[in-house]
């Protein structure tokens, strides 16, 4: 199995999204975010030609990158999956994985919670050892299902460089 593992994009500013009164669940990408997300969406196709599954956060910002992602890779659907929201444990994050299908299986989710799994993945270790900047993507290899210490880095990649990968 392959995870490919990718930060929202760029979302509106937290404290001035938190003035409005609503909820951070909600806050949105913002123009230029949706824009480099897209440009950088089409330089992952680059790298990871298929996606089988592709699950997302529910929060706002990683379910609009999720659905350029869907549109870039012509899926059918986005899996809503609440473990990858900010908070949530490293090991129920593991555990998720399993339910997703495929031999590429890509997340949406947030910082630093993402940089915890992908370290957890790769060396059994509950920090973060690798920083995803907002749009940028990293690909983590098994010999089947995702599981800790058994995970090879293959790559990980600055959204500036996705973007440049579209061409």
């Amino acid at each position: 199995m392959q995870l490919l593992v990718i930060r929202h994009a760029i979302a509106e500013d937290k404290e001035a999204f938190a003035a409005t009164g609503r909820d951070d669940g909600e806050r949105p990408l913002t123009a230029d975010g949706v824009r480099k997300m897209r440009r950088g969406a089409k330089g992952l196709r680059q790298l990871v030609p298929a996606i089988n599954t592709l699950a997302s956060s529910p929060l706002t910002r990683a379910q609009e990158t999720a659905e350029i992602v869907r549109k870039e890779y012509e899926l059918e659907r986005i899996v809503d999956a609440p473990e990858l929201e900010p908070g949530v444990a490293i090991g129920d994050v593991v555990a998720a994985l399993s339910r997703f299908d495929g031999d590429v299986v890509a997340i949406v989710g947030h910082e630093p919670q993402l940089g915890r799994l992908v370290t957890y993945l790769v060396s059994g270790t509950d920090r973060s050892g690798v920083e995803l900047k907002k749009g940028a993507a990293c690909l983590v290899e098994f010999d089947g299902q995702a599981r800790s210490t058994c995970g090879m880095l293959r790559w990980s990649v600055s959204p500036s460089t996705l973007r440049d990968l579209a061409g």
